[in-house]
């Protein structure tokens, strides 16, 4: 039986994700998890975020996470989600500047203000609810029809450095980076749990990935 952990840093119920994972693949062992261990243990590792990505980075390096990340992302098959994708760049411009786990190189920006749509319609920050997804091949999007729509709830979004790690885009009201593959790493901003039938199919896949392209 494969194991999962979600890891718990301290911030945000992680019951949603746990319980989607669970739904998707029952047969699979889902540990909400808060030590390095723990997650070191695991087939595979689910890195959930919410909240600043200042306070995010904090309760990582200062439970020791930080590195442990680091290496299972090197190893394990791995899913980054809404601020876990946006940890794995090299830093965000929330706050100023926060320095991240440059895992995934790029930067994490602020969507511009007075953003609207081709109507001349006002686009609100940050960018809530759904929208449609241009998927680019990867197996995470098997059985995914292309431009499903998934849940989102973000004010900042990826820009990184290659865009051969692009692995879908989304508009608001331009293109932008809205999942990310790198070897064994798939991370997306938009919420699996919160998206339907289109997010359990995402999670049950990532569940049956081997980590290879």
């Amino acid at each position: 039986m494969s194991s999962v952990a979600v890891i718990d840093y301290g911030m945000g119920n992680l019951h949603s994700i746990a319980k989607a994972l669970q739904h998707a693949e029952p047969d699979c062992d889902v540990r909400v998890v808060s030590t390095g261990n723990d997650v070191l243990n695991a087939d595979r590792v689910v890195f959930p975020g919410v909240g600043a990505i200042r306070d995010c980075m904090q309760a990582l390096n200062q439970s020791g996470l930080s590195s442990v990340i680091a290496e299972v992302a090197k190893t394990k098959p791995f899913l980054g989600i809404c601020l876990g994708m946006q940890a794995l760049l090299t830093d965000n411009e929330e706050n100023g500047h926060t320095q991240t786990l440059d895992i995934i190189p790029g930067r994490v920006v602020r969507f511009p203000e007075s953003l609207q749509d081709n109507d001349g319609n006002i686009l609100k920050i940050p960018h809530m609810g759904w929208n449609q997804v241009r998927q680019l091949q990867h197996p995470l999007w098997k059985n995914i029809p292309q431009d499903s729509r998934f849940y989102f709830v973000h004010s900042y979004y990826a820009k990184p450095d290659s865009a051969s790690v692009i692995a879908g885009t989304a508009d608001y009201p331009n293109a932008f980076a809205c999942a990310l593959a790198q070897n064994n790493i798939f991370a997306v901003q938009f919420h699996p749990e919160k998206s339907q039938a289109v997010g359990l199919q995402l999670l049950k896949n990532f569940l049956q990935w081997d980590g290879n392209l």
